[in-house]
């Protein structure tokens, strides 16, 4: 492989896979304050259920973001993330109150369980029924 073909392959990949610096700091804004108004407005939503935000990815044009969260202490998660997706415009709003100053656009938001921790206990298990 020649030199160009590498480089080429590589700004191919970096724009379809690699964030943005700029992406990379909007997501971790949007994830910090995001966490602030769900430990403000979440317990009218859903109650005494512990909502933690892991990450926040932005899309590359900043119109969209998936924002990921974990759920602690709910029978059933996909009850607590329909009751957020409800009350995505409330919190959206909250959220532009936050972050108005920073941000031209408020991007749309898309919530969506993150289920890392469910998956490295279910490994863990696995791992202990071995031994």
């Amino acid at each position: 492989m020649n030199l160009n073909r590498i480089k080429s392959i590589y700004k191919l990949y970096k724009t379809i896979i690699m964030e943005t610096k700029r992406q990379l700091q909007l997501g971790e804004l949007i994830k910090r304050n995001f966490s602030l108004v769900l430990q403000q407005e979440g317990r009218y939503i859903y109650g005494d259920v512990l909502v933690s935000v892991t990450k926040a990815i932005i899309s590359p044009d900043q119109s969209q973001v998936k924002i990921y969260v974990s759920v602690y202490g709910a029978p059933n998660k996909e009850d607590v993330l329909m009751k957020i997706e409800e009350n995505l415009h409330p919190l959206k709003q909250h959220l532009a109150h936050r972050i108005k100053n920073q941000i031209r656009r408020i991007p749309e938001l898309f919530v969506f369980i993150d289920d890392t921790l469910d998956e490295m206990y279910r490994i863990d298990d696995l791992l202990n029924r071995i031994k």
